[in-house]
This record gives C-alpha cells, sequence and structure tokens, in this order.
C-alpha cells in the first residue's frame, strides 16, 4: 500500500516538470504561471531594447518559394507584418524565442551582422512559440538586438516555413523568394556572414 501511494505521488508531480516548446525542452523563462504583460509594459520594454519598427510590407502576391501569406505582429506593438510583402531587399529571418539556449548564444551575432550590413541586407526575428513576450525583449536587449520583431506565439509558421526547432534561419531574396533555410545555430560571425554570402551574395 505505501509503495502504491509513492508511485501515485510521482505521477502528480511529473507534469509539473514536462516543457511545452516544440522541442518538449522549455525551461520556466518567465513561466506559463506568471502574468503575461499588457501592451503597455511591453512597448517600454521594446523601446528600452531600442527595437526597430517592423517594417512596412508591399501589396504582393506570394510566388513561387515565396514567403507564406500569413501576418504576424509586431513583437511591443506596432503594425503587423504581412510576410508575403517582404521583398524589394534581400532579407534575414531568423526564428527564435526566450526559452531556445542555441538561440541566446547566436543573437549577439545576428545583431553585429545587422550593423555591418547597413540598409543592404534587412534582418528580422520571428519569436516561435513563445508565451513570455516581455523576455524574449529583454533577451533582444541583452544580445544587442535592435532589428524588427514578429511574434508568433501560436506557432502558425511552423508548418509554412517547416520549422523543426530552433533556432531556424530563413534567406529570402530580393523578389521575396526563400532560396536557403538554416537549420543549425551560427556559432560565430564569420559562419553567418559566409552563409549569408553564399544564399544572398552580400558581403559586409
Amino acid at each position: 500500500m505505501k509503495t502504491r501511494l509513492v508511485v501515485a505521488a510521482l505521477v502528480l508531480l511529473l507534469p509539473g516538470c514536462a516543457g511545452s516548446d516544440p522541442n518538449g525542452s522549455k525551461p520556466t523563462f518567465g513561466g506559463d504561471m506568471a502574468a503575461t504583460p499588457d501592451a503597455a509594459e511591453l512597448a517600454v520594454a521594446k523601446q528600452r531594447a531600442g527595437i526597430e519598427p517592423c517594417p512596412a510590407a508591399e501589396a504582393t502576391a506570394p510566388g513561387d518559394r515565396g514567403l507564406p501569406d500569413l501576418t504576424l505582429e509586431c513583437l511591443g506593438g506596432g503594425a503587423p507584418v504581412r510576410l508575403a510583402g517582404l521583398a524589394g531587399t534581400p532579407t534575414v529571418i531568423n526564428l527564435w524565442a526566450s526559452w531556445c539556449g542555441p538561440c541566446r548564444e547566436e543573437l549577439p551575432l545576428f545583431a553585429r551582422a545587422h550593423e555591418a550590413y547597413g540598409d543592404r541586407l534587412r534582418f528580422i526575428g520571428i519569436d516561435f512559440a513563445d508565451s513570455a513576450p516581455d523576455a524574449a525583449l529583454d533577451l533582444a536587449r541583452e544580445s544587442g538586438v535592435t532589428y524588427p520583431l514578429l511574434s508568433d506565439p501560436d506557432s502558425t509558421t511552423k508548418a509554412p516555413l517547416r520549422v523543426v526547432g530552433l533556432p531556424q534561419t530563413i534567406f529570402v531574396d530580393p523578389q521575396g523568394r526563400m532560396v536557403a533555410t538554416e537549420r543549425i545555430e551560427f556559432r560565430s560571425y564569420a559562419e553567418l556572414t559566409a552563409a549569408i554570402d553564399r544564399h544572398l551574395g552580400v558581403e559586409p
């Protein structure tokens, strides 16, 4: 009888240790139990981080290999962005989240590249499957990220962008076509810039 009671108690405790991210390993950065910050608080956090406004998308129809015709909210407030309308400038889209350890390591590399490439290359981050937008904005600030950030808490881009884990980086040419996807963590600035040159033909 005593053994059965101990086993039952352990079973009740196990669900609290399980993650809810796409990889089943989500730590509690801000936690699902914490109160969700309101729009005003997020706007302040975005301003503190120096995040740029989200870009205006062109009214174009999605073409072959184009980005999905989905509209995502701007993280921390701002005009929503239609992914299919992101054309005209070579673009690097990085999918990340506050709970993603490898993302935390590579975000400073993207921040550095954003500064180095200037107007010749557009950088956009998508905060993916993240229930803690405040933690995401804090991480962006700590990492030096100031390029526009979109929010996809419900993982609407998972199937269209074939997201199997984070981080993931998508390279989009000036015509809005997805020319390559890297499902790796970039471990050095040289590795990131080499991928940009290889896929988009743009050097820092």
